[in-house]
């Protein structure tokens, strides 16, 4: 986490975005210092160094190639990656206003492939949240959530919240990876059978979205954002408001 301080700034963009906000502080106000402190004792947090800004690690799993890196990057530079570059565990970082707080979301990318089973698990203490992902046209990673991903993160990381994610989704109605599919007798995994299976493995919620044309995506971290910060408040309602998203290679 000290990488913070030295992180290098790759791309400073502001966009319109859904401000998060409690109920509580709709109808009251903002909470006063007290409450705030509370608040921050519910979940594992540290600081950015020296900053007064909390951070939220998020980190990412899910088999190899099934789109977390293009997750990451399309929804912290707002625009998805011309080339794959495979991963070896890059860390980003998010500035996000939750309620006129502001928080540091830190997002870790991690490898997916066997060679990296003992590698990988060195960046889950401290860990917030996690995204389980999947690819909705690639059944095989659908499998692994229950048969890899959920048993090591109980492992690894027992007690944190996780969310299922269905990435690709744009692919799902796609003539070629259709006909892959039909080749091997197998079809593109829907959105009931993902919330069948979220509910299955206990993750917070369901949540599909692609990288490429960025449908569900913002919603993905909104949710995950609301597991860490209001865990037994129910779903945070949204303002729309400007946010203004500082995206970092942590180093």
């Amino acid at each position: 986490m000290s990488g913070v301080l030295s992180c290098r700034l790759a791309s400073h963009r502001s966009r319109q975005s859904g401000a998060l906000v409690t109920p509580e502080e709709e109808e009251e106000g903002e909470d006063d210092d007290d409450d705030e402190e509370d608040d921050d004792d519910n979940f594992a947090c540290v600081m950015a160094n020296g900053t007064g800004t909390i951070m939220l690690k998020c980190v990412v799993v899910g088999d190899g190639a099934v789109g977390k890196t293009c997750l990451l990057m399309s929804y912290a530079n707002d625009a998805f990656p011309e080339e794959y570059v495979p991963t070896v565990f890059d860390h980003y970082a998010v500035s996000v206003t939750v309620g006129g707080k502001q928080y540091l979301l830190g997002l870790y990318d991690t490898a997916g492939q066997e060679d990296y089973d003992r590698l990988r698990p060195l960046s889950y203490p401290m860990t917030d949240v996690f995204l389980i992902c999947f690819s909705v046209v690639n059944p095989a990673s659908f499998q692994n959530v229950r048969e890899e991903w959920v048993p090591e993160l109980q492992e690894y990381a027992p007690n944190v919240p996780y969310l299922l994610i269905g990435t690709q989704i744009d692919l799902r109605d796609d003539p070629k990876t259709i006909t892959k599919l039909n080749d091997v007798k197998e079809k593109p995994i829907v959105t009931e059978q993902g919330q069948k299976l979220a509910k299955e493995i206990g993750a917070c919620c369901y949540v599909e979205c692609s990288a490429l044309t960025q449908k569900g995506l913002k919603t993905v971290f909104d949710e995950a954002i609301i597991a860490i910060l209001a865990p037994k408040k129910g779903a945070l309602k949204r303002r729309l408001g400007p946010r203004c998203i500082n995206c970092c290679l942590i180093t």
